[in-house]
């Protein structure tokens, strides 16, 4: 087996995945799996910068993920950085904070990239079902942008675009530093409308129409997820590969969007990183859904950290077995 560790660092939070990979079957065995929110994307589509305060929460997440990955001793280290990083004028900060606390330098992929992760993580345990239909449509709906992935075994299209759970929050529900709430019915709409607009730009690249099966991923997902299957506290395995209606998804997105702050941190499995962001997270799953006409939703725990640590693990045995080949 290959021990490897793979980081996910996105606009809302930072994820850390350890595991081995069983080569002859491309299994991960997990042995530690952890997420932070450090909101590294605060302000960044207003001022097209990362906060010094953002950047200090995602070092501090850094510095207890490097205590993790010496503990277990990894193979090999890959942090990817998504939206957020970006776009930012100030991303050599971020870089060279992760180099000095990590050892490896972030790999600040495109949409493309992000998107290929995402389903290789996504859909590596679905491919031989035979209850789902193909092609796959895999979602992943980010801090800052959302991933269209179209494929059935492998990618044959994807596209990224600038619609996540927090760039809409914070471009159509802020006013003067602080999160309306409930959101009124013209922010909603002057939302949505950005969100078709976004899914007009997915769908020249990725052919919306043609998936068969919806496979959701991310915290907005995961979390519309949980509240739908009425769990009192959050339950990985329950949540993993559950099938969530149309109606319920339409449900919680309007509970979502008229409620207060208040009674949404009052839902017992909701994360407090995602109290503000819930609403736009749950309003773009919901578009994509009457977008695509997609009935259900598969929604799967794992994702593009996932997708990293296959990756690695690949390319570290490919390491191994061309430096046998040398030796022999």
């Amino acid at each position: 087996m290959t021990r490897v560790a793979g980081i996910d660092c996105g606009t809302n939070s930072i994820r850390l995945l350890v595991a081995d990979y069983e080569p002859a079957t491309g299994e991960l065995v997990e042995l530690d799996r952890r997420m932070t929110v450090v909101r590294l994307g605060q302000g960044v589509d207003k001022t097209g910068r990362l906060a010094p305060e953002a950047l200090e929460r995602t070092f501090a997440a850094c510095r207890e993920y490097a205590a993790v990955i010496k503990e277990l001793g990894a193979e090999k280290v890959r942090f990817v950085a998504t939206s957020a990083s970006r776009d930012a004028e100030n991303r050599d900060d971020f870089v060279r904070g992760v180099l000095d606390i990590l050892g490896v330098e972030p790999e600040v992929i495109s949409g493309d990239d992000e998107a290929e992760f995402s389903f290789t993580g996504a859909t590596k345990e679905l491919t031989g079902r035979t209850d789902l239909e193909r092609p796959f449509l895999v979602v992943d709906i980010g801090g800052g942008s959302t991933e269209f992935v179209v494929g059935e075994e492998h990618v044959r299209a994807a596209r990224s675009v600038d619609v996540g759970c927090v760039r809409m929050t914070e471009r159509h529900l802020v006013v003067d530093g602080v999160v309306t709430d409930p959101p009124t019915g013209a922010q909603v709409a002057a939302m949505r409308a950005d969100i078709e607009a976004a899914l007009d730009l997915a769908a020249g690249t990725v052919p919306l129409a043609e998936a068969r099966t919806l496979v959701g991923l991310a915290g907005s997902v995961t979390t519309v997820a949980a509240i739908a299957l009425g769990l009192s506290e959050y339950d990985w395995e329950a949540i993993h590969h559950s099938r969530i209606s149309y109606d319920q998804v339409r449900a919680i997105s309007e509970r979502m969007l008229t409620s207060t702050h208040a009674e949404r941190a009052a839902i017992p499995v909701m994360h407090p990183g995602r109290v503000d962001v819930i609403g736009a997270g749950a309003l773009v799953l919901l578009a994509i859904m009457e977008r695509t006409g997609a009935t259900e939703v598969v929604v799967s725990e794992h994702d593009i950290l996932d997708g990293i640590a296959i990756k690695t693990a690949e390319e570290v045995e490919a390491d191994k077995r061309r430096s046998d080949l040398l030796n022999r």
